[in-house]
């Protein structure tokens, strides 16, 4: 039997909502910061696979939160690419070389470093529960290319826009070769005991309808189509951060099972504007969760409120952040259980 975050990605409009949030491993938890002091570096916890699954089923143990996701990276992919990756203190992850000063074909690929990230989603299904559903993720292609382009994150991901509009060919074969990779490494976190997949966009709003059309929606539709294909069974759900009033061409064209909606956009607009029966994911701000107190009800019941006629898994429009309390968390899980429609 599904647990109920499946069966609202599959479909079904639950009185109970189920509820999961971005980042709900990391560093907000004390045992987090705890393993973390005592592994040393990101990429080190990432690739211990018994620390990586420790670390998925953490806010599962404290919280019962109703999905696990897979602790990891978006950067892996590349990283399988044959990019180089390091996580600079203070600075965010770096890319090397930087396909601004080297070629696609002079990457020589290492599919072997995804084996590790299969382990830990095997480890962390043998610990769940039925009723806990275990997501795998990927960065969506516009997103990860953004990184690999320029070896970096960026405010405004110039360099990669640039070379998009100059070269426009040369940028294909960068996200078809990162769609293609994508694929088998969802295929593989699938194999391995994942049950839905997150598509995560996150760098969607710096693009041009039209650049939207051709390197978020086309490449997200492939890869959803493909997996769709492969696992029926799995939902996918796309999550492209700062989409704004593309998030509804978006949910219509890529195929994708479910949306997730980030802060910025209003409910009642997303509730609708998205296709009909479409599960929807999201939209409390994190900030709110940073404040608590009477504004965070208020707005969490706004959410649950707007969503109220269509499947819906509350979370956040984005990741939780670094120093939200404890106590925060368990008031929001308060109020989403305590809600019904």
């Amino acid at each position: 039997m599904p647990g109920p975050l499946l069966e609202t990605l599959r479909g079904a409009n639950l009185s109970r909502r189920p509820i999961w949030l971005m980042r709900q491993a990391g560093r907000y938890l004390p045992e987090y910061r705890e393993l973390r002091a005592d592994k040393g570096g990101f990429l080190a916890l990432v690739y211990d696979t018994d620390a990586a699954a420790e670390v998925t089923v953490q806010p599962i143990r404290r919280f019962g939160f109703d999905g696990a996701i897979l602790f990891s990276d978006i950067l892996i992919v590349p990283y399988a690419m044959g990019q180089d990756l390091r996580f600079l203190a203070g600075e965010g992850p770096a890319l090397s070389p930087r396909l601004l000063d080297a070629t696609l074909e002079s990457l020589v690929a290492a599919p072997e470093r995804l084996s590790p990230i299969y382990e830990t989603v095997a480890k962390v299904k043998a610990q769940l529960s039925p009723e806990t559903t275990l997501l795998g993720f990927a960065g969506s292609p516009w997103t990860v290319a953004t990184y690999m382009v320029a070896g970096e994150g960026s405010r405004d991901h110039h360099e990669t826009r640039a070379l998009a509009y100059r070269d426009p060919g040369a940028f294909q074969a960068i996200i078809d070769a990162i769609a293609d990779v994508t694929v088998e490494y969802l295929s593989g976190q699938v194999e391995a005991g994942a049950e839905g997949l997150q598509l995560f966009d996150s760098w969607s709003g710096s693009l041009a309808p039209a650049e939207f059309e051709r390197w978020v929606i086309a490449p997200n539709a492939r890869i959803a189509a493909t997996m769709q294909a492969r696992y029926p069974h799995v939902p996918v759900i796309g999550f492209p951060k700062g989409a704004g009033e593309k998030l509804a061409v978006y949910a219509r064209e890529t195929g994708v099972n479910a949306v997730g909606v980030d802060e910025t956009i209003d409910p009642l607009w997303a509730a609708r504007e998205m296709p009909a029966g479409m599960p929807v994911q999201g939209n409390l701000d994190p900030l709110l969760l940073l404040a608590g107190g009477a504004e965070l009800e208020k707005q969490t019941i706004r959410v649950l409120e707007a969503f109220a006629d269509r499947p819906h898994v509350f979370n956040l429009g984005h990741g939780i952040g670094q120093f939200t309390p404890i106590e925060h968390v368990e008031q929001l899980l308060g109020i989403v259980r305590n809600w019904t429609r």
